[in-house]
C-alpha cells in the first residue's frame, strides 16, 4: 500500500546540481519521486541523475516535454530508456505518431507520459493559439482529447490539472496514470503563482491522482522538510 509521501514529486527547479543535491538529502525521506526539468537537466545532465540515484531511494521523473519528428523523438527515448528513470514527457501535441514513436524508444524502460495541456494555459491562451473556440470554452475537452490520443499511442499516463484527474480515469481507466502539477495546499493558496489551474492536494486526490507535483510550497518554507510533512498529512486525510 502507497504511504502519503509517495504521492509527492517534488521538482527539482535549481540551477545548479549542488543546489539540488542540498534538497535531495534533505527531502529524500519525505517525498517519493524527484523531477528533473529542462533547467536543470541542461545544466547537470545525467550527474544529476546519479547524484540523486546515490543520494536517495526515491523515483526520478525525468521531465524533458520532448516534442519533435517522430524519428527524433524514437531515437532522444532510446538514450533516455539508459538512464534508470521512472518516468519522462512527450508533448501530446499535434501527432500520435510522436507519441508512438516515444513508446516505441523507450523499449519499456521508461514510462512515459503524454502532456495534455500546461498548466499554466488559460483559456485565453487556447484561443489565441488558433484553435476551435469549443476547445477554448472548455479546456477539458482539449485535455482530453489528447488524454485519449496518449493512451492510444501506448503511453503509460498523462500530465494534467487536477480537475481533470476524474474524466481521464472515468474514461480510460484507473490504472492510466495521471501526474498532477499546479498543486496549492491549503496553507499556501492565495500566494502570487503563474500556475492558473490550480487545486489542492485533497481534490486532485479525491478525484484520482497517481503522483502531485509539488514545488514552491516546500522549496521556499523555512523548513522543506515539515512542509512536506504538512502536505503528508493533507494527503493521508484525503486518502
Amino acid at each position: 500500500m502507497r504511504s502519503p509521501k509517495d504521492y509527492i514529486v517534488f521538482p527539482l527547479d535549481l540551477p545548479t546540481v549542488e543546489q539540488a543535491a542540498r534538497y535531495v538529502r534533505r527531502l529524500s525521506d519525505h517525498v517519493g519521486m524527484f523531477k528533473v526539468g529542462l533547467e536543470l537537466f541542461v545544466r547537470g545532465g545525467n550527474r544529476i541523475l546519479q547524484t540523486i540515484r546515490h543520494e536517495s531511494d526515491a523515483k526520478i521523473f525525468l521531465d524533458l516535454k520532448l516534442h519533435d519528428i517522430p524519428e527524433t523523438v524514437r531515437r532522444a527515448m532510446m538514450q533516455i530508456g539508459g538512464w534508470k528513470v521512472d518516468f519522462t514527457t512527450v508533448h501530446c501535441g499535434e501527432s500520435g505518431d510522436m507519441l508512438a514513436a516515444a513508446v516505441s524508444g523507450s523499449g519499456g524502460k521508461v514510462s512515459v507520459l503524454g502532456v495534455t495541456v500546461l498548466t499554466s494555459i488559460s483559456a485565453k491562451d487556447i484561443a489565441g493559439a488558433g484553435f476551435e473556440s469549443r476547445y477554448a470554452d472548455n479546456i477539458a475537452d482539449l485535455v482530453l482529447l489528447r488524454a485519449e490520443s496518449a493512451k492510444a499511442a501506448g503511453c503509460a499516463g498523462v500530465v494534467c490539472a487536477g480537475g481533470e484527474v476524474k474524466m481521464i480515469k472515468d474514461r480510460l481507466g484507473s490504472d492510466f496514470v495521471t501526474m498532477v502539477p499546479g498543486i496549492r495546499p491549503q496553507w499556501s493558496l492565495g500566494e502570487e503563482d503563474d500556475q492558473k489551474r490550480v487545486v489542492t492536494p485533497a481534490i486532485a486526490i479525491e478525484n484520482g491522482a497517481d503522483y502531485l507535483v509539488v514545488g514552491r510550497p516546500i522549496r521556499d518554507a523555512e523548513e522543506p522538510e515539515i512542509a512536506a510533512e504538512m502536505l503528508a498529512s493533507e494527503i493521508d486525510g484525503a486518502l
